[in-house]
């Protein structure tokens, strides 16, 4: 951490203190001096529910005035040429810094997972030997950027194949109203790539724009071949290459292949009777129109999930009438900051304080990641398994509860109908960002039943609710379950995988890997998406480290191709749905995205980040047939 070019303004340092997150400076405040007495009371903070408290690290007001004027001190003397004491931390001293920071005992085990992301003990770029191998990497969304930038990093040759034209994935595709990330904005970022974001949850715009950026700052588009749709991938018998066709015609061949494209990528439309009878407009989430102006309309939502909580709030206050049908209602959590701006004088920490903005992110990706991990375990002793799956999770289903019903007091009709009653966590969790507001107004309907038909003139409902519109939007979800479709993927024996997986049966070891598709490595694969909190783009780093790092091992030891051997998959898979039954996504009272009409859990991922994070640290030979390369 190098001290800045240009002298630190000690005034507008000590003005900007007044924003800090103070467990996160106390953890800066020990790096920088090395003096202990900041791991100790009265400066260890605690841990308490409010955005501002928390920020406050639970201290006196005299306690807030030593840290910031000592932090100033020290932040001085760094600028001025003095060395931070405590540089990089790593292990059991990380560990105790972390314990200090978010106000609770952290376990050993997550200081190697946050030292590499800290940057205290990165993972080495291991460079391939010189070489002629070829990659085709489906997709520049998130995972897609994410690869070629690390392919490009060990000096592996490759081009990516985009569909749309630009970057960004869905983060292109979806422009709804409201759209916007629930996890925390510097969480989702890259680790290497950090952004000064202007709100602690970014909305769409902000989000491409980041993602744009990457690509730009990394120099992506000559690599990236925009408008250049995927139909299908081949690999054949007897071949030793991927042969990939698109939607033009266009050939390309590789030695092997990376698919980015996404879960939430194929809109899903339901098989709602009148789709195509309907007047006016009637279009999905993910391709909203950009030049629909809903002032003065009547609009009809299909849907309450993650998309049309966001739609809702968004548009409310400009149309005539808002019907929304609910099949099921969603636990929503409290969020205070969904809507804030990151203030200048925090904005200011993060870019001029040194270690201030790794901290801050660590805190968020502890508060976000695994904590809530054993609340979705089943316990088969808990006394209400009809209402909650433990006693943590029936902790969290009062916390919702009442924040449900402070929201919409005096509003009985609305509680009844927007309360769950199946367990928190249960479906995806969403963030109240204006949704109960949003029920509340005069022009908002929530109509609990699902729909019947879509008419000429609006929609129906299966117990005969009439909606009267001008506009329907089918806020229905994706095709989650259809990993790759609708691209055609044959493998060695010519099967396609669709058929070996069954149609909504998709299975890989590690969510990367499958046998009968040597070289085929997926991102974004079955069982890999966070259900239980965090954020994607973890997972996509622990997922393009673990393939890069096998092809780079490849090359190292002539082998031209690997192939996940099928009792390595079968294994990883039963271990993957034994603890599925274990977890609340199998409870039978409700219905979710994360599994299959027969009941198999197919999207979630089932572990915590950092056992994730230690399964892809690196791969291992053992698992995979090789086959050495040509001489």
């Amino acid at each position: 951490m190098t001290a800045p070019e240009r002298p630190l303004d000690r005034t507008r340092l000590t003005a900007a203190l007044e924003h800090a997150n103070l467990p996160s400076l106390v953890a800066v405040l020990h790096q920088l001096t090395g003096d202990r007495r900041w791991l100790a009371d009265p400066y260890r903070p605690t841990r308490s529910r409010g955005m501002d408290d928390n920020d406050l690290g639970g201290f006196s007001p005299e306690v807030r005035a030593e840290l910031r004027a000592a932090a100033a001190d020290a932040v001085t003397g760094w600028a001025d040429g003095r060395l931070p004491a405590v540089p990089a931390p790593t292990g059991e001293a990380l560990a105790e810094i972390m314990s200090v920071a978010v106000g609770e005992p952290v376990p050993p085990e997550y200081a190697a997972m946050t030292a590499e992301d800290m940057g205290f003990a990165p993972a080495p770029v291991r460079p391939a030997p010189p070489n002629d191998l070829r990659v085709i990497v489906i997709g520049a969304g998130v995972s897609g950027i994410l690869a070629a930038i690390k392919l490009a990093e060990a000096g592996i040759a490759h081009v990516v194949l985009e569909k749309n034209a630009d970057v960004g994935g869905t983060w292109l595709e979806n422009s709804y109203p409201g759209a916007g990330v629930d996890t925390p904005s510097h969480l989702y970022s890259y680790s290497f790539a950090p952004r000064a974001w202007s709100t602690h949850f970014g909305k769409r715009d902000e989000v491409w724009a980041y993602l744009r950026d990457v690509a730009d700052r990394h120099g992506l588009r000559e690599r990236i071949r925009f408008g250049t749709e995927v139909v299908s991938a081949v690999h054949g018998p007897g071949e030793r290459r991927w042969t990939v066709r698109t939607a033009t015609g266009e050939t390309f061949t590789a030695d092997a292949v990376i698919s980015a494209t996404g879960q939430l990528n194929r809109p899903k439309l339901p098989p709602i009777p009148g789709l195509d009878r309907f007047r006016g407009p009637i279009f999905h989430t993910a391709q909203w129109p950009a030049d629909l102006d809903v002032a003065g309309k009547r609009i009809a939502i299909v849907g309450t999930g993650a998309s049309a909580m966001q739609v809702v709030p968004a548009i409310a206050p400009d149309v005539a009438r808002l019907t929304v049908f609910q099949r099921s209602p969603q636990w929503v959590a409290p969020n205070d900051v969904y809507f804030s701006p990151i203030e200048e004088g925090a904005q200011y920490l993060l870019d001029h304080v040194p270690y201030y903005r790794l901290w801050y992110r660590t805190r968020l990706a502890w508060n976000t990641n695994d904590r809530v991990h054993p609340a979705l375990q089943k316990d088969d002793t808990w006394e209400h398994p009809e209402r909650s799956v433990n006693a943590m999770n029936d902790g969290h289903r009062r916390v919702f509860t009442r924040y449900l019903e402070s929201e919409l007091d005096g509003r009985p009709d609305l509680v009844a109908k927007a309360l769950p009653d199946y367990p928190p966590f249960g479906k995806r969790m969403l963030l109240d960002n204006g949704w109960f507001a949003a029920l509340r107004r005069e022009n908002v309907d929530l109509v609990t039943e699902a729909v019947a038909e879509i008419t000429e003139t609006g929609v129906r409902g299966v117990d005969g609710a009439e909606c009267e519109a001008d506009v329907v939007v089918l806020a229905t979800g994706f095709e989650t379950h259809k990993i790759l479709f609708p691209i055609e993927v044959r493998g060695r024996s010519g099967r396609r995988i669709d058929e070996v997986w069954g149609p909504e049966d998709a299975r890989a070891h590690l969510g990367i890997t499958t046998p009968d598709f040597p070289n085929l490595f997926l991102t974004c694969g079955p069982g890999t998406v966070l259900g239980h909190g965090g954020s994607y783009i973890t997972t996509a780093e622990c997922q393009v480290r673990y393939i890069v790092d096998l092809l780079v091992t490849m090359l190292e030891r002539d082998i031209a191709a690997v192939e996940c051997r099928p009792e390595v998959e079968a294994e990883y898979v039963r271990r993957h749905d034994e603890a599925h039954e274990r977890m609340i996504w199998t409870h039978p009272g409700m219905g979710n995205w994360y599994r299959n009409d027969a009941g198999r859990v197919v999207s979630a991922l089932p572990w915590r980040i950092v056992d994730y994070w230690a399964m892809t640290r690196e791969p291992d030979l053992a698992d995979f047939v090789t086959e050495p390369a040509p001489p």
